[in-house]
């Protein structure tokens, strides 16, 4: 699978990060929990940067997993994420933290 988008909030559309750039977010992470479809397939929350304050990281250089770095950049087929944009990322295992 990949990486999955889905829009919560569309961001300016003009200011799109580059592999290379500092970009920083705020994130939740959930396992994925596939009985829970009425929730975005929300599990467990595993980690949040929410109240300790921004993440701040290079994206696209692999210092993330692959499933941040090509939903946050973007790919030939799949817009990446503008300023301001807020998004529900849903990411395979090999594109994640594997297995678990």
């Amino acid at each position: 699978m990949g990486v999955d988008k889905k829009i919560l909030k569309e961001g300016n559309g003009v200011d799109l990060p580059r592999n290379g750039d500092t970009v920083a977010m705020e994130y939740t992470g959930f396992l994925f929990d596939n009985t829970k479809a009425g929730n975005d397939y929300k599990g467990a929350k595993f980690d949040s940067s929410v109240g300790r304050g921004d993440f701040v990281t290079k994206i696209g250089v692999g210092q993330v997993i692959k499933g941040w770095d090509e939903g946050i950049v973007g790919t030939t087929t799949r817009p990446g994420m503008s300023l301001g944009e807020k998004a529900t990322l849903t990411i395979s295992p090999d594109y994640g933290y594997g297995a678990r």
